[in-house]
């Protein structure tokens, strides 16, 4: 076992090793072409920023707009598992993707507007308790205080561990004999929870995990937000006898809105999209916890429906365009940026 280990680690090394040297000798190539037509033949000025910017060019090119052209070419088709080599395509398989979409399940029970509303609801009370809780903390620590640097270090950490290992760590916890959570609710006198076969309770178990780990992030951007407030308006009110509440409501929350739009934009995303969580703290696979992109990749990796799967992807992009498009006129969030 520890020599096929070793292979094992060998061969992964060999072939990551293989990819890295084949990167470094394509942007080499790129780059000596680049220099010959544009340096030496046409004696370009932008010659050096073109030639810095290629590889990340094509790297963009290759792992990021290939993909969605052929995502969107799949979706169009009737690849499966069945039809993997020789799948057809067209708007009448398009259509029907979609069409599948709304109106059969999209895993075994589940059906898509259920699932939808799942997912804003899990979206929403992430949201909610990180906004809250990010800017509870960003205030506290914004004031004058001993060991200030250390309190946003150990409340930072929870953001800064790989989101796979904390999920993983967390399931545990939630272990229904041997977790640490139910040992400390039969210490005090209460029933242990079947936190991972109770649809409920493993809806619960994804919240509390999630939360943790995304109100650091909220905290310390919203933090750089207040930070950058200067105190002469909080003097200025304060003489003027406003209360705490009036500063915050009239002071601390419109000058934070540049800050706070953009972040509550990403954190929604994010949120939207957090694979990992749902993924891992739903042990059991329950459709009851599934939020979209959990049952996207189910729907593509374990039923094999290729086809359904990229059609499926589109609707969630269009989901979370909307949302993007109607938040920002909403709250306003780039009108600094677009009147400059």
């Amino acid at each position: 076992m520890h020599s096929l280990n070793l292979v094992i680690i060998r061969n992964s090394l060999g072939q990551v090793g293989f990819t890295v040297i084949v990167i470094v000798l394509a942007s080499a190539a790129i780059e000596a072409v680049l220099y010959v037509a544009l340096k030496v033949i046409l004696k370009n000025k932008y010659a050096l920023p073109v030639m810095l910017l290629a590889p990340a060019a094509v790297g963009l090119i290759m792992l990021v707009v290939y993909p969605v052209f052929y995502e969107f070419k799949i979706a169009f088709s009737n690849m499966s598992l069945r039809h993997f080599k020789n799948p057809s395509y067209g708007l009448g398989r398009g259509w029907d993707n979609l069409k599948l979409i709304f109106t059969q399940p999209v895993l075994k029970q589940v059906m898509f507007f259920p699932l939808l509303l799942r997912t804003i609801l899990w979206t929403a009370i992430q949201i909610s308790f990180h906004v809250s809780l990010g800017l509870g903390l960003a205030i506290l620590l914004n004031r004058p205080m001993k060991l200030r640097g250390l309190y946003r270090t150990i409340l930072i950490i929870p953001w800064a561990i790989p989101q796979v290992i904390a999920a993983l760590t967390w399931r545990g916890e939630f272990q229904y004999q041997y977790g640490f959570i139910n040992i400390m609710l039969r210490d005090i006198g209460l029933a242990a929870i079947q936190w991972k076969s109770d649809p409920f309770w493993n809806f619960v178990a994804m919240n509390i995990t999630n939360i943790w780990l995304g109100v650091p992030f909220m905290m310390i951007i919203l933090l750089g937000g207040l930070q950058s407030i200067s105190s002469e308006y909080y003097e200025a009110a304060e003489i003027d006898g406003a209360s705490g509440w009036d500063r915050f409501k009239s002071i601390t929350l419109p000058m934070l809105s540049p800050v706070m739009a953009p972040a509550v934009i990403l954190g929604t995303i994010w949120t939207f999209n957090n694979f990992n969580i749902p993924f891992f703290i739903n042990e059991n696979e329950l459709e009851t916890s599934d939020i979209l992109v959990t049952a996207l990749f189910r729907a593509a990796f374990q039923y094999n429906r290729y086809g359904f799967a990229a059609a499926f992807a589109f609707v969630i992009f269009l989901v979370l365009f909307i949302f993007a498009v109607l938040y920002m006129r909403a709250t306003g969030g780039l009108k600094g940026v677009y009147e400059k």
